[in-house]
């Protein structure tokens, strides 16, 4: 998609620079997006309550004048948020019961979960964890200290999982400092990494930032977040692929969601953009029953009729696993 003079000047900035200047406002995005707030079921209560915040590089690859977009639709508030869904609640995973001090989930054997930082470069309106209490939870600067020492002293742990928030929000020197610190923990054998940036902000993956993984001595996988092909972009694939020349993994976990990926045809396309730029289709997630999302679930029955039309047309290394999360159980649940 061609860019536009004042797009182009955008995106030569920093990564910090571009985040700044994230759309914030309904009339700002609908402005770029030639669109009239009043033709949109918009909710300024639902933002009230989950604010609105667009990087313009993912904005970029919306269809301007479209008001069904997929990727419009991640992330406009809107009044379904307000309607209460049985089953859903504010912590539908069991985050908070697997708090073992702030900034530390140890929710499943083998792996401990970090939540680094409570912000995130794009709100996403289906976030799982949009009620989380991250004032209270996130791991700060003066605890990461006390989150190494609880790691060191479990030896049954050997992989740590960075997460958010998105931990890519954190600077070079502090995510460098930490991943030091992690390498250093003899039984560590993997550092996965979560991001959503090098899907919507991808001027974040700088070279500072790449050579931090590339010298990384543990295995270090970097798991991304595209719900649909029309994510990757031209700067998505540059970032991609030299992240991948550099040897880190590249993986790819997906959310099913009503009006933006629920049809086999959009699931195939998504898994061959993917793979091409050398990331690889990990996980199709049901929706986390979070307050707020009701309206983008997908139901269990259909899901299954998708994975199956998926695995029909694509060979099996570029289906995702289907899963779904559930509080209190041991591992993620494949939904076969």
């Amino acid at each position: 998609m061609p860019v536009s003079q004042s797009e182009a000047q955008h995106f030569a900035k920093n990564w910090q620079q571009q985040l700044s200047e994230a759309f914030t406002t309904i009339e700002d995005l609908c402005g770029y997006l030639k669109l009239s707030p009043g033709d949109l079921p918009i909710s300024p209560t639902a933002r009230k309550h989950f604010a609105l915040r667009v990087p313009l590089s993912f904005a970029a690859s919306m269809e301007k004048g479209n008001p069904n977009d997929p990727l419009l639709r991640q992330v406009l508030p809107i009044e379904d948020e307000l309607i209460e869904y049985p089953g859903f609640s504010n912590d539908p995973v069991g985050d908070i019961q697997s708090v073992v001090q702030p900034g530390i989930l140890h929710k499943y054997h083998g792996r401990v979960l970090l939540i680094n930082t409570g912000s995130c470069a794009i709100n996403c309106r289906y976030c799982f964890r949009r009620n989380f209490p991250y004032n209270d939870l996130q791991l700060s600067k003066q605890q990461e200290s006390g989150a190494i020492d609880y790691i060191k002293s479990d030896l049954t742990i050997n992989e740590v999982i960075l997460s958010g928030g998105d931990p890519l929000l954190l600077s070079d020197a502090r995510l460098g400092n930490l991943i030091e610190q992690l390498e250093a923990i003899e039984h560590i054998k993997r550092i996965r990494i979560h991001s959503r940036l090098p899907i919507v902000l991808p001027a974040r993956v700088t070279d500072g930032f790449t050579n931090i993984l590339a010298n990384c001595s543990k295995q270090l996988i970097l798991v991304v977040h595209a719900n649909h092909a029309n994510e990757i972009n031209e700067r998505v694939i540059t970032v991609c692929k030299l992240l991948k020349n550099n040897g880190i993994i590249l993986l790819n976990q997906s959310v099913l969601l009503k009006g933006v990926n629920d049809n086999a045809a959009i699931l195939c396309e998504l898994s061959e953009h993917l793979f091409t730029n050398g990331i690889i289709p990990y996980y199709l997630h049901l929706l986390d029953k979070a307050n707020g999302t009701g309206h983008f679930e997908v139901s269990e029955c259909a899901a299954k009729l998708l994975i199956e039309q998926v695995q029909n047309t694509l060979p099996g290394y570029l289906v995702p696993k289907l899963v779904k999360e559930q509080a209190g159980y041991k591992s993620k649940q494949y939904v076969l």
